[in-house]
């Protein structure tokens, strides 16, 4: 069974070491074959917070890594570095793919970035991506689960945070779900949710679901929402395609990730990929 570990918004330049000792004890414990960190890596892009970024993956000891930026990822205030280079130390840190895919005989991992340098905040997906993702998604196994990563969110939860929504959400849940999508990842608004995307936008083809990441380390965190990281593990047997999610919240009094929630997905077997 594949374990993956969704990681978002670990702002370094603002991490607590306590939380960042704790989660690499996590990882390490327990042992996942992938990482994937949904954007906002650092706080302001610097060298030395992508330095700091890397040190902190390198110390998980898991080989397979995807990274994607978040719009803290690229400078804000150096303003021609952000229009001529913006991606320039994230690709120093963790290589020259701004999208990154995994697959494996269980999972399929398709990563969009969805920055911008002429937004501050916001983030777009364009038609091209939206194409493309499609394009690998209707190519996975029957077996495998399929899983897309954005860092803004293409759903929220609460009224005030729609603000933040992933422009071009609508269209791109329902090409990629039509195209097989399962999970869609991502982060941005430090709140841990998960939500059935087919309950609230009609006419999906197929049981879609947003999983939404808090902040990991930072000390960015919402009041009613710490930090906190998702596991994902794939579960087979039958003819059923099943997956359960885990949030795991940080507890100062323990100096540990302790597991809070579990949802356990179920999704189609079968599917026609338009």
């Amino acid at each position: 069974m594949t374990l993956l570990i969704q990681i978002s918004d670990t702002h370094f330049g603002t991490e607590q070491p306590p939380v960042v000792d704790a989660l690499v004890s996590l990882v390490q414990e327990r042992a996942p074959e992938l990482v994937v960190l949904s954007g906002d890596i650092t706080q302001r892009a610097r060298r030395a917070q992508f330095r700091a970024a890397r040190a902190f993956v390198d110390r998980l000891g898991v080989a397979q890594v995807l990274a994607i930026p978040g719009n803290h990822d690229i400078p804000l205030f150096d303003l021609a570095t952000r229009l001529l280079q913006p991606y320039a130390e994230h690709r120093h840190a963790f290589g020259p793919e701004l999208e990154p895919c995994f697959e494996s005989d269980e999972l399929l991992v398709v990563t969009v970035n969805t920055t911008r340098a002429y937004f501050h905040e916001r983030g777009a997906v364009s038609a091209r991506q939206i194409e493309r993702v499609a394009r690998r998604l209707a190519g996975a196994g029957e077996r495998q689960l399929r899983v897309v990563v954005t860092h803004q969110p293409v759903s929220v939860i609460r009224p005030e945070d729609r603000s933040d929504l992933l422009c071009g959400h609508a269209r791109a849940i329902k090409s990629w779900s039509a195209a097989g999508a399962d999970l869609i990842l991502g982060g941005h608004i430090h709140l841990p949710f998960v939500q059935a995307l087919h309950e609230f936008h009609v006419g999906l083809p197929r049981r879609t679901w947003a999983v939404q990441a808090g902040t990991a380390v930072s000390t960015r965190v919402r009041p009613e929402a710490g930090n906190s990281v998702n596991f994902i593990r794939c579960l087979q047997g039958g003819l059923a395609r099943r997956c359960l999610v885990e949030r795991w919240d940080y507890r100062a009094a323990t100096l540990r990730f302790e597991q809070v929630a579990t949802d356990e997905l179920e999704f189609d077997a079968s599917f026609d990929a338009h």
